[in-house]
């Protein structure tokens, strides 16, 4: 069950941070018998956002590209599976070319990647995977004509450029590029939406109870990031209270007071609520902040 959980986090996930630059196909279906593709992308014609912010990840989205994630290794069969559909999506699009007159040198077609956290030697040799000298190590092409790839997460580096990547691994791969995420800025671009598919993750894993090791150590290592994040939303909120209040009571404040009230820490943040009761000018919010304010 928990790796229906874990699927669906990929698929989420891989959704989220490719939307902003093209169309994503979540478990979209294919001809023949009823299959589902993960993800199934299509870049935007014109291009107006940095998908370099999503390193390796940003790098595999610059033309069409199906994604299929696999929480444990893929097995051959699986790997065939996702060859299968593939070509079921060629052919797909060759019919609808043929429809609409286009010649098949304007065909775009999409590159899969296989997302696996490892691979042995006999699975990648029976694919005849090959790295290339202009590629990171772990990402191994299939015959040219297939428009393949196995990512291997486990062997990805861990570098920045990996972590959008590495975050879809297993056991300490993932866990050090949770950590990896949680020292990041909450300003910066995907973090905020990543945090919150991990904390719904987490949430379902409980959910389920999940009594595997691995699940149990991914939800002790979520938890003490998800109560830092609602004690952050906790004092966030209080700011934009107080701000308003003190808005109410003396008038528009300028922006470096409103730095300095955000810098204030929760408790404070309650003592300047009940203090600014008494407030009738700037003058004494600058007062009580030369008092309180801590550099």
């Amino acid at each position: 069950m928990t790796r229906f959980i874990h699927d669906q986090f990929a698929k989420d996930y891989l959704e989220e941070l490719l939307k902003p630059y093209g169309e994503v196909q979540a478990a979209s279906q294919v001809a023949g018998e009823i299959r589902e593709i993960d993800v199934l992308f299509t870049p935007f014609p014109h291009q107006t956002t940095n998908v370099e912010l999503l390193g390796l990840l940003g790098k595999l989205a610059t033309t069409p590209a199906i994604f299929e994630p696999f929480r444990n290794p893929a097995s051959t069969e699986e790997i065939c599976d996702c060859l299968l559909k593939s070509l079921e999506v060629r052919g797909a699009l060759r019919r609808a070319a043929k429809r609409e007159q286009t010649t098949s040198a304007k065909i775009e077609i999409p590159k899969l990647w296989i997302l696996t956290p490892t691979a042995s030697r006999n699975i990648i040799s029976g694919f005849s995977g090959t790295t290339q000298t202009d590629s990171l190590p772990g990402i191994y092409y299939l015959a040219k004509s297939l428009h393949a790839a196995i990512v291997v997460i486990h062997q990805l580096p861990q570098t920045q450029e990996t972590l959008w990547l590495r975050l879809l691994g297993r056991g300490t791969v993932q866990k050090r590029a949770i950590d990896e995420l949680a020292a990041l800025p909450l300003n910066q671009p995907y973090v905020k939406i990543t945090l919150e598919l991990l904390y719904n993750l987490q949430k379902n894993l409980k959910i389920n109870q999940s009594s595997q090791t691995e699940d149990q150590e991914l939800i002790m290592r979520l938890a003490p990031l998800y109560q830092q994040d609602r004690e952050l939303a906790k004092q966030e909120g209080e700011q934009r209270l107080i701000i308003r209040l003190l808005n109410r009571r003396i008038g528009e404040i300028d922006s470096s007071l409103i730095q300095k009230v955000q810098e204030l820490p929760v408790e404070k943040l309650e003592e300047l609520g009940e203090a600014l009761l008494d407030f009738t000018s700037v003058t004494d919010l600058e007062t009580w902040l030369e008092h309180n304010f801590i550099n």
